[in-house]
């Protein structure tokens, strides 16, 4: 298991021991301890061959052998009996927005309740009135959570599928008669949501290949197997199709398993004009077989340039590459430095010093601190008197760096009347803002759109901070006039984040392409809250390609030297 993995189950313990009623302290030590190791620059079988787990600050000798069993065997008697001891409902109801581990243990305790749909039986009996830390209001969010809970079930977010999917990509590449294997559907799409994970495989012997796939120790239990498809379902949680044809159908496969369903149809409609019949096992004319030995010579079969899979949602795509006008969408390595990083000084849990230094190990060249505002009491603030020591800090930090600098920022929060938390003298002395809203999301459209449209007016606001508000899987965009907003940006120069935090992706990559047309730069921001938050720009990458972006469309896609002088122009303009 490698580090994020062995962070994950940590987090797990801490929160069944919540979940089982545990003192406090024995939860916050697992917690830690999955920081401290995503924390960590070196492997996780380094850090054991070193001996070195024992000495890193919050891991002592009980976890430093739960670990050192999960890295070595792939399982923890530990965690597998934990789970055991707790209904798996109550782990289900954590995906309801609002209700926290120690609610859910009320709940449990008072109310014998251990299932999602037991709890909502509950409040429609209106068993919560009465229960000490709930009441009326409480329970009416618990139903509309519910409601959340169920429309998207059996969902995953990006980060998560892709996980599983990697992880089984290494098993099966172990497989020795395939030849070639690729993930499919809407994960190579780069959709920020999926159901299941699409797998496509070239084999000459594919039940040979369905044999091996079935009994991965990734694999929990077998759905259904047959001679070419096999699905299953992963430890994870999450089901997993594999296909396997033979070697020489393998690139039409690959674009059919792949879709979009909406982008088929119209490269099948395509087709048809010309004589062509599309489908799995290849590209027909008559009863000629097209020969295509991948998707680069079947788009061109087509008369098309190749169209990257996440273009493939039948949005222009094929229009452009039969014109020859495709972008020429943005790499990770386009990105040359990162804003909205937040440190020790409010929510982050990771030193300036230390996140710059893991983001000059990365190849960034600069980076924007942007700590949390002082209204944000519950992110820990700053007050005018700790930026100035952080900037102060900034400063020494510069002074001793060659090729990577620091820029002083910060995420300011838009009050409910669109106004900012710092007045302008402040605002005037930073680098950089970001504006974000962090509270008050109940507000009529016509409410949130003014108050959005305040604070791009302020003349110090750099970028407007995730747009929507949307929390993915877990909480709904805000009712948001979007369309006047990117409107508001264009006009006054402000430039709108893709934040890059898997659990946002936002803005949505439709709105991405719009902004685009309109000329509105984008920030592809990480919002990163410690080192490993920094990888995140994955996720935004994924996001800033299937809305179309450019590198000249991307902000932090701008040299050092340019990018000085992009943020210097813009405050002398105030």
């Amino acid at each position: 298991m490698d580090k994020k993995q062995i962070a994950d189950v940590l987090n797990d313990i801490g929160l069944l021991l919540e979940l089982k009623g545990e003192l406090p302290f024995k939860s916050r030590a697992y917690y830690n301890a999955a920081r401290a190791i995503e924390m960590q620059e070196k492997d996780i079988d380094e850090l054991i061959a070193l001996n070195e787990l024992k000495d890193i600050k919050g891991i002592g000798d009980a976890i430093t052998k739960k670990i050192t069993e999960l890295a070595t065997t792939g399982h923890l008697e530990y965690y597998e009996r934990l789970k055991k001891e707790i209904p798996p409902g109550l782990i289900e109801m954590l995906k309801i927005p609002g209700l926290g581990p120690k609610r859910i243990q009320t709940l449990y305790k008072k109310l014998g309740i251990t299932t999602i749909g037991e709890l909502e039986y509950a409040c429609i009996e209106n068993r919560l009135l009465e229960l000490e830390g709930f009441g009326r209001k409480m329970q009416e969010n618990i139903l509309k959570g519910i409601q959340y809970v169920k429309r998207y079930q059996g969902q995953f977010l990006y980060c998560d599928a892709k996980r599983a999917a990697d992880r089984l990509l290494d098993e099966i590449k172990s497989i020795q008669s395939i030849y070639d294997i690729s993930i499919a559907g809407a994960l190579r799409r780069r959709k920020e949501i999926t159901k299941d994970i699409d797998m496509v495989a070239a084999s000459d012997t594919p039940q040979s290949v369905i044999d091996a796939f079935t009994a991965l120790p990734s694999v929990e239990s077998i759905i259904a197997s047959g001679d070419t498809k096999a699905s299953v379902r992963l430890f994870s949680g999450i089901n997993a199709d594999l296909r396997v044809v033979l070697t020489g159908q393998y690139p039409y496969a690959l674009h059919h398993f792949t879709g979009s369903k909406e982008h088929n149809t119209a490269m099948r409609h395509r087709a048809r004009q010309m004589g062509i019949k599309i489908n799995e096992y290849g590209l027909f004319r008559g009863e000629e077989f097209i020969s295509c030995s991948d998707e680069y010579e079947f788009f061109h079969a087509l008369g098309l340039g190749y169209i990257p899979p996440e273009l493939r949602e039948d949005m222009g795509e094929i229009e452009a590459a039969e014109k020859g006008m495709l972008p020429e969408l943005i790499e990770g390595s386009d990105i040359k430095g990162l804003f909205h990083i937040h440190t020790a000084y409010s929510d982050g849990i990771t030193t300036v010093s230390d996140m710059v230094k893991a983001a000059m190990a990365r190849g960034y060249t600069y980076m924007g601190i942007s700590d949390h505002s002082q209204s944000a009491f519950y992110a820990g603030g700053l007050k005018p008197e700790i930026l100035r020591r952080q900037w102060r800090e900034i400063d020494d930090l510069n002074r001793s760096l060659d090729g990577f600098h620091i820029f002083k920022g910060v995420e300011c929060d838009i009050l409910p009347d669109g106004s900012l938390d710092y007045d302008d003298g402040l605002l005037s002395e930073f680098d950089f803002v970001i504006a974000s809203v962090h509270s008050h999301f109940n507000m009529t459209e016509q409410q949130m759109t003014a108050r959005l449209l305040a604070a791009v007016s302020n003349p110090y606001v750099t970028i407007l901070g995730h747009p929507s508000g949307r929390l993915l899987l877990a909480r709904e965009e805000y009712r948001l006039d979007m369309d006047a907003v990117i409107d508001a940006c264009a006009a006054h120069g402000v430039v709108m984040e893709l934040n890059a935090n898997p659990h946002r992706l936002d803005m949505d990559w439709r709105w991405c392409r719009i902004a685009k047309e309109r000329n509105v730069k984008i920030a592809i921001n990480p919002d990163a809250h410690d080192i490993s938050g920094l990888d995140d720009m994955e996720y935004g990458i994924g996001i800033a390609r299937k809305g179309w972006l450019e590198a000249g469309d991307v902000l932090n896609a701008i040299p050092l030297n340019d990018i000085v002088s992009y943020l210097e122009r813009r405050r002398r303009k105030n």
